[in-house]
């Protein structure tokens, strides 16, 4: 029986990275996908696989060089881990995000309708989509998307659904909350506050500014969140789930935590600026993880301070 072969895009992001490690752990043959292509490797590298993949530079959008990867390589599952991921960024260019997500899923489906393609395609979608959560957001919780971001994952969610049920494609979306590794890029707020917590317990630095610590997240660990998008891929029922860890905790929990690992009362260090409070934040999202453990047998088991503490001790 020959090894399968996987197709990732955004291989050189967090989930794209760590989803390229964990395919190659079972022994697949991994073609990573990304607009940088050989220029921007840093975390493949330091997860010792950038030798082990085989890249391509190409644009999701781009459907000829797309097409003609899928026809290449025809892979037995497709990982579109692709798109600008943040938030704040997606108010400053909304136009740009917005075409992004939209036309990378699209082109994707069409062209995957087009040849007929019978692999297993995984779509990353976003908690963004439901907007404040009252209780746990099931994969039928409403959706009110309150930026840009969301807004553009909520119609990938639609259009791969469209496609799974209308033309008989084997797509699904896993709708992931908040999670960290190592690997999360320095833009992020989770990394901002580790990465100073750690200069000011060396003494380069005394302060760090943030905005409004008072809302509340579902943190989960990434590593673990790529082998639940496996499973989602792979299983015998396709159909859409939501992964996280069940956990709402507030910013400031993650905050002390943080500052407590490195010795440290963060209301010494810590400076609220209002500066940085977004007008259209959501205040609250957390999720119910309850389907993807009763179908699939998945749970998240690195809870928040465990989060904290993988990221400060790497």
């Amino acid at each position: 029986m020959k090894n399968k072969t996987a197709l990732v895009i955004g291989c050189n992001g967090q989930d794209g990275s760590l989803i390229c490690k964990s395919l190659l752990d079972k022994s697949y043959k991994v073609i990573g996908i990304s607009r940088s292509g050989v220029d921007k490797t840093e975390n493949l590298k330091s997860l010792n696989i950038d030798k082990d993949v085989i890249k391509e530079k190409s644009d999701i959008c781009d459907f000829k060089k797309m097409s003609k990867h899928i026809e290449l390589y025809t892979p037995d599952e497709i990982y579109n881990l692709a798109a600008q991921s943040s938030v704040g960024k997606s108010f400053a260019y909304p136009k740009e995000t917005i075409e992004g997500i939209i036309n990378g899923t699209i082109n994707l489906l069409e062209i995957s309708r087009i040849t007929n393609f019978q692999g297993r395609i995984f779509f990353a979608g976003s908690s963004e989509i439901f907007g404040n959560t009252e209780v746990g957001a099931d994969i039928n919780y409403r959706q009110q998307p309150i930026n840009p971001y969301a807004i553009g994952k909520q119609t990938s969610f639609n259009l791969v659904k469209l496609y799974r049920e209308t033309y008989n494609l084997k797509c699904v979306t896993g709708i992931l909350f908040n999670h960290e590794s190592n690997l999360r890029q320095d833009t992020f707020v989770s990394k901002k506050i580790i990465n100073s917590a750690k200069k000011i317990a060396k003494g380069e630095i005394s302060k760090i500014k943030l905005g409004n610590i008072n809302v509340i997240r579902d943190w989960g660990w990434a590593p673990e969140y790529v082998e639940a998008i496996q499973l989602i891929t792979n299983a015998q029922k396709l159909q859409d789930h939501v992964i996280c860890t069940g956990e709402a905790n507030t910013l400031e929990r993650f905050i002390e935590i943080v500052f407590q690992c490195c010795g440290l009362n963060w209301r010494e260090h810590v400076e609220i600026d209002h500066e940085l409070f977004r007008e259209n934040e959501i205040q609250k999202s957390f999720g119910n993880p309850k389907q993807i453990f009763n179908q699939l047998g998945w749970k998240a088991s690195t809870k928040l301070k465990e989060v904290v503490e993988k990221m400060l001790n790497y």
